[in-house]
C-alpha cells in the first residue's frame, strides 16, 4: 500500500515525510473498521459461537489462568523462539529494507520502498508453500518431516541473510533477498504446520504465544538495525536465526518422534495409514469418473463400455 500511494501523496504533500506519515493511517484505519464489522460477519469456530456452544454443553469451559499454563510448555516456548526467527525478520525487514537501500545504494524512497515491497509479496504464495510441504512430509514421515523441514528452512533464511550482507551491487542484494524471504515466509508456513500438535486442548493459547513470538522478534532485530551498522545488523541477524533452527533437537511432542531421537507410536502410525488408503481410494474413484466419461464430458453406461 505504501509503494502505490506514497508517490501521489508524496505529490498531494510537497513533503515524503508527511506522505509516510499519511500513509501509515490508512491501513491502521481500515483494519480498526474491519475489525468492528468481523465479529457481526463470522463464528468463533466451524461449530459456532463459543457462548451457544457452552449452553449446549458441546464445549467445555475453559478458564483464560488454565489455558495460559497449560500452553507454555517448553515446546512452544521453542516455537516461540524460532517464529521470532522467521515472522520477526519479515516485520524488521519491511522497514528495513527500504533504509538498507536507500544508504547502501543512493536509491530514493520510492524507488527503494518499491524493492521492499518485492520483499513482502513472497508472502503470497511461500508462507502457504512451507505449511503444504510439511503437510506432505508428515504423511511420508511423521512429525520428524515436520521438524526436519522446519529446521531446514531457518538454516538456508539465516544462510541467506548473512550472504545478503555481502552483496555489493543491486541486482545481486534483490536477488539474494527475494530468496531469503522465500524461506522465510515458508519457515512460518512449516513451523505453524507443528503448532496444533504441541496442545489439542489448547491450540489457541499456543498459537498466541508462538505468534506473539514474530513481535518480540521484530523489536530485537529493529533495536540491532538501531544500534549497529546494517552489514553487522544483518550479520546479527542472520547467525540467530541459524542458532535458533538447532532448537528443534529439543522439541519433543508426545506419541510423536522428534527429530533425531524417538518413533511415532502405533496409534499415530496407523492414523497416517488410514488417512493414505482413503487418500488413495478417493483418486482411484476420481480416476475411475474421469475414465467412464468420453470425450464429449459424457458419462458412458456399463453397457456402453461394453460395446465399445
Amino acid at each position: 500500500m505504501g509503494t502505490i500511494l506514497f508517490p501521489a501523496f508524496r505529490d498531494y504533500y510537497g513533503s515524503k515525510e508527511a506522505a509516510w506519515r499519511t500513509i501509515c493511517v490508512i491501513p491502521a484505519s481500515m483494519a480498526f473498521v474491519w475489525g468492528i464489522i468481523l465479529p457481526f460477519i463470522s463464528d468463533d469456530a466451524p461449530m459456532g459461537n463459543y457462548n451457544y456452544m457452552k449452553k449446549k454443553g458441546t464445549m467445555d469451559r475453559v478458564f483464560f489462568t488454565t489455558s495460559l499454563r497449560s500452553g507454555a510448555t517448553r515446546n512452544t516456548w521453542i516455537l516461540f523462539i524460532q517464529y521470532a526467527s522467521c515472522f520477526g525478520v519479515e516485520l524488521v525487514m519491511n522497514n528495513a529494507s527500504v533504509l538498507y537501500y536507500n544508504s547502501r545504494f543512493g536509491l530514493d524512497t520510492d524507488q527503494a520502498a518499491a524493492i521492499g515491497f518485492v520483499y513482502g509479496s513472497m508472502n503470497i504464495f511461500a508462507r502457504g508453500l512451507g505449511g503444504l510441504i510439511s503437510d506432505r512430509l508428515n504423511t511420508k514421515m511423521g512429525m520428524r518431516g515436520r521438524l526436519r523441514l522446519q529446521t531446514f528452512f531457518l538454516i538456508m533464511e539465516g544462510l541467506l541473510i548473512v550472504v545478503f550482507s555481502f552483496m555489493q551491487t543491486l541486482p545481486a542484494a534483490i536477488a539474494t533477498m527475494c530468496l531469503f524471504s522465500i524461506f522465510t515466509q515458508a519457515a512460518e508456513g512449516a513451523i505453524y504446520g507443528v503448532v496444533p500438535y504441541i496442545s489439542k486442548l489448547y491450540t489457541g493459547a499456543v498459537a498466541g504465544f508462538v505468534g506473539s513470538g514474530g513481535n518480540v522478534g521484530s523489536v530485537v532485530y529493529g533495536l540491532g538495525f538501531r544500534s549497529l551498522e546494517y552489514d553487522t545488523a544483518f550479520l546479527m541477524m542472520g547467525s540467530i536465526v541459524i542458532a535458533s533452527s538447532f532448537l528443534s533437537v529439543f522439541i519433543n511432542i508426545p506419541c510423536h518422534a522428534g527429530l533425531i531421537w524417538g518413533e511415532d507410536n502405533h496409534a499415530v502410525i496407523q492414523a497416517r495409514e488410514r488417512y493414505l488408503r482413503r487418500r488413495d481410494m478417493a483418486r482411484q474413484q476420481d480416476a475411475g469418473e474421469t475414465a467412464n466419461t468420453d470425450g464429449n464430458g459424457e458419462e458412458n453406461t456399463p453397457d456402453e463400455l461394453v460395446r465399445e
